[in-house]
């Protein structure tokens, strides 16, 4: 079930109202959650629910046991439960591409084997249900999180339907208290969701699957059909595109758990106004920027170590990064780019301002580093979109011919990416503003909107394309 569907709208509001009719009964409420997201989820692929009640079955073990323990066998604990994970994690994403790369190897070493026939299919949101899993068992570790007072409550939170498709990744210290108490169901936190979920269906229709759909699949299945000019604009598209799509999917779920009565955390802030690299990444997919942070790059050294130890656990915090997201060496390539330019980052910035003076920059200065890192993010999606690096060269060789015919520019084309450029970088006061003015709005007129807006979009919808990040 698609999250751009009239279906999800339907199964949404039917949740949220059976949800009212048990909201004071805390077991039947929890129950629902877990049953609910349950089907949801099965509607997808329904052996692999297997998966996912099994993960949650074995990590409520694990962190039930963890909890008591003491000393050694605390730590065995916790390196079994992350051990789990990412091995299942790693069955599912990646077992295809090691595979490959062996029989690769093998070959040009002159023996050569049949690649692996099997094919264990890729689980709906595993990598975001395993990492959000991971929080409780390594928090509870820690002493930041109490265990889940049950089974029930422990698989309503890794299964959590707005959040399972593809995040934000929750964090099990969070959610788990939203369980305990009836949920904050009122009508500004229920218009608020609303507005949300059309934010992110306009996100996601109008803008990311336009450009897709016109101009970056063309261009990136082959750039050699298309000048300097529009190659270029076809990767600005894809960087607006990636971001429509993806804050859009989010905007959604976080809508949907206000809808529901939850709270989810942010996982975008304009991230294409960053002035730095750095702060790319605290605006950009903010629950796994902030994931890697607290429980990889931390535990690495972080920055407690001198330069030479931050740049190495930087570079290899993203080139993990890069692997989460997909089994391939492009993947590493786009990972590894943003290690090399965060390191590159904070070199700059210990040449530029001693450690402990507060770093005041110009506005000179911001706008020239906020071109710079657009420019380099968008160079990097290159590689992110890319199928190989044959692809990725092809493209990046284009551009740098120089051709400048355009035909395929179309003013519809040059527009729709330019609303998408601007809906970014526009003041955030008028974003808000429109909030404000749908959620004091009568139930009357916010219906009105909802359903002409839904209209809308299914005029310009010509298939339902699904969102980019269910595949990681």
């Amino acid at each position: 079930m698609s999250f751009q569907t009239l279906d999800y709208v339907l199964f949404l509001a039917a949740v949220a109202l059976l949800l009212r009719l048990v909201a004071a009964h805390r077991t039947a409420r929890v129950a629902l959650l877990v049953a609910a997201s349950y089907a949801f989820y099965a509607l997808g692929r329904p052996l692999h629910l297997l998966v996912l009640v099994g993960l949650t079955g074995v990590d409520w073990l694990f962190v039930r046991a963890i909890h008591p323990a003491r000393n050694a066998r605390r730590k065995w604990l916790l390196a079994a439960a992350v051990f789990v994970d990412l091995a299942a994690l790693a069955a599912f994403k990646y077992a295809a591409f090691l595979s490959g790369a062996v029989t690769t190897a093998l070959a040009g070493l002159g023996a050569p084997v049949e690649p692996s026939a099997f094919d264990l299919g890729f689980p709906l949101g595993v990598s975001f249900y395993v990492f959000s899993s991971l929080t409780c068992s390594i928090d509870v570790y820690r002493g930041r999180c109490e265990p889940p007072a049950s089974l029930l409550d422990y698989a309503a939170f890794v299964s959590f339907f707005p959040k399972i498709v593809a995040g934000p990744i929750a964090r099990a210290r969070d959610f788990l208290p939203q369980l305990a108490a009836p949920p904050q169901l009122s009508d500004a936190a229920t218009s608020h969701g609303l507005f949300l979920l059309l934010a992110g269906l306009v996100k996601k229709i109008a803008l990311a699957d336009f450009l897709g759909r016109n101009l970056v699949e063309r261009v990136f299945d082959a750039p050699q059909r298309y000048s300097s000019l529009e190659v270029l604009a076809g990767v600005y598209a894809f960087t607006f595109q990636i971001y429509c799509d993806f804050s859009g999917l989010a905007d959604i779920a976080i809508g949907s758990a206000l809808i529901l009565g939850f709270r989810l955390p942010q996982n975008f802030d304009l991230p294409y106004r960053s002035s730095d690299l750095q702060e790319f990444w605290r605006r950009w997919h903010i629950s796994l920027s902030t994931w890697l942070r607290d429980y990889l790059y931390v535990p690495l050294g972080g920055n407690r170590r001198g330069p030479a130890r931050t740049y190495r656990n930087l570079l290899l915090t993203m080139l993990l990064g890069g692997l989460w997201h997909g089994a391939g060496w492009t993947f590493l390539a786009w990972g590894g780019l943003h290690g090399l330019g965060l390191a590159a980052t904070r070199a700059v910035q210990r040449l530029r301002t001693p450690p402990d003076q507060p770093r005041t920059p110009s506005l000179a200065r911001r706008l020239a580093g906020g071109i710079l890192t657009f420019h380099f993010v968008a160079f990097c999606w290159i590689f992110f979109r890319a199928p190989d690096f044959d692809a990725a060269w092809a493209v990046i060789s284009r551009i740098t011919e120089g051709s400048t015919w355009a035909p395929n520019l179309t003013p519809t084309i040059l527009g729709v990416l330019g609303a998408a450029a601007a809906a970014h970088f526009l003041p955030r006061t008028l974003y808000d503003r429109a909030r404000s003015a749908f959620v004091s709005a009568p139930a009357a007129a916010q219906a009105a909107v909802l359903v002409a807006a839904g209209f809308a979009l299914a005029g310009i919808a010509t298939r339902v394309v699904p969102f980019m990040y269910q595949r990681f």
